[in-house]
């Protein structure tokens, strides 16, 4: 085989080269050393004295409340955000279809939010939402309604960090489905207007089977990304009151110095739990998104 030859077999692999290393340093050689430090009672100052336990750090996870707590508080962040950021981002962006200077002022403001950083945002939200002197308090008592402790209440504090997740992403995904939704060639409205078609059921039938392939990949998006949350925990709520914010996230966060084996075996359990979902949803879902 002459070095022409041998080079164009060969350069296929030397492309990807790059990247493959960068996939192999930082993905898949941190997972598994991820999951050797699952399997040890890590100490962090003097590693000669770390010691192999096995699957106790697992054994250990799935017996404490605090656990299923954290589970609780972030399937129910992940739910919320995930179903309120879609349908406000599809009811945006059928509003936002149409071309125009507003629906353009109005895209800019509204991905604003997406590109700004989440520290700014958070701190711009617990001025809005403090107790005594908040803009939100302010307005919910001029129509007469009581103020609420946002925050600094354990029956409110998750509720309101969903609320600035929920407004910091939808104008990203919103953008998204518009771009979805102007790439749907007209004839095919015109020929269902022709048979009588009502809005609804065109879009039902047709924009909505049209635009599953971008409606799919932001619900995995979004679902990875929900259950990944945890600067806006960190710097709202700390994960407090009384544990009301803390999510799997920041529960890892917590014994990222006191208990090494232990957080690493909870992270082992996020990816994993990551994974299946990310499974269901390729496995059920799939079948109902419409390539054209």
């Amino acid at each position: 085989m002459d070095n022409k030859r041998a080079w164009e077999v060969i350069r296929p692999y030397v492309m990807i080269l790059p990247a493959m290393v960068g996939k192999i340093l930082f993905v898949i050689y941190p997972i598994f050393y991820l999951i050797k430090l699952s399997l040890y009672k890590y100490n962090i100052l003097n590693k000669a004295k770390s010691k192999f336990i096995g699957l106790d750090n697992f054994k250990e996870i799935f017996s404490r409340a605090d656990f299923y707590n954290a589970l609780m508080n972030t399937v129910i962040y992940t739910i919320s955000v995930v179903f309120l950021t879609l349908a406000l981002a599809l009811l945006f962006a059928v509003w936002l279809n149409k071309k125009g200077i507003f629906n353009g002022i109005v895209q800019a403001g509204i991905f604003t939010p997406h590109i700004i950083s989440i520290v700014s945002i958070a701190l711009v939200w617990m001025w809005l939402m403090e107790p005594n002197y908040g803009i939100l308090n302010y307005l919910l008592k001029s129509l007469g309604l009581p103020g609420l402790s946002w925050l600094q209440s354990s029956n409110t504090s998750l509720m309101s960090v969903i609320i600035v997740s929920v407004w910091q992403n939808v104008g990203y995904y919103t953008l998204i489905i518009v771009a979805a939704l102007q790439s749907i060639p007209p004839t095919i409205y015109e020929a269902a207007e022709l048979d009588n078609a009502g809005k609804f059921k065109m879009f039902y039938k047709i924009t909505l089977p049209l635009i599953s392939p971008q409606l799919f990949f932001i619900l995995i998006i979004m679902t990875i990304g929900s259950f990944k949350v945890f600067d806006t925990v960190k710097i709202m709520t700390g994960g407090g009151p009384n544990g009301s914010t803390t999510t799997l996230v920041y529960y890892i966060y917590e014994f990222r110095t006191t208990s090494i084996g232990y957080a690493s075996a909870t992270g082992v359990v996020l990816m994993a739990i990551i994974a299946l979902l990310t499974f269901v949803y390729f496995k059920v879902l799939s079948k109902k998104v419409h390539y054209q």
